[in-house]
């Protein structure tokens, strides 16, 4: 604040030096004047395309089923199946291309040990696509 150093009243100036401000607003007028042409120019890209087959136009593969049940009994596409024989057939489908989705349906009493197993061995087959299929909720 300024303040006045001699006169009759001898108190405080009331008036705003305003040059300081204006040297503000100028420099902020110059650098966006600077600035604003180089915000406007764009940079050319080249993107990826997407897949151009559509899900129509996919290849439509039927999932695997496995159902497992509460005491540990495994079905294969309905056929029942030892574990050596499931780990085949992991082998066998993790070949395939594209590979088949892997639904694994166990009864709500099934040990989590058992379905950890049976996906721990579906990932060492070299299967990747494994899905759990649920019931819908009821209704109301």
């Amino acid at each position: 604040m300024a303040v006045s150093l001699g006169g009759k009243s001898g108190g405080p100036m009331s008036e705003i030096n305003v040059t300081p401000l204006v040297d503000v607003m100028l420099v902020l007028l110059i650098i966006f004047m600077i600035t604003a042409p180089l915000m406007s120019h764009s940079i050319t890209i080249d993107l990826p395309t997407a897949n151009p087959k559509t899900k129509d136009e996919e290849v439509k593969v039927p999932p695997l089923d496995l159902a497992v049940k509460e005491d540990g009994s495994l079905y294969f596409n309905d056929h029942q199946v030892t574990a050596a024989e499931l780990r085949a057939q992991f082998a066998v489908n993790a070949q395939k291309v594209p590979q088949p989705e892997l639904e694994i349906r166990a009864d709500k009493a099934t040990q989590f040990k058992i379905v950890k197993k049976i996906i721990g061995d579906a990932k060492d087959s070299g299967m990747v696509h494994v899905a759990f299929m649920t019931t819908d909720a009821p209704k109301g």
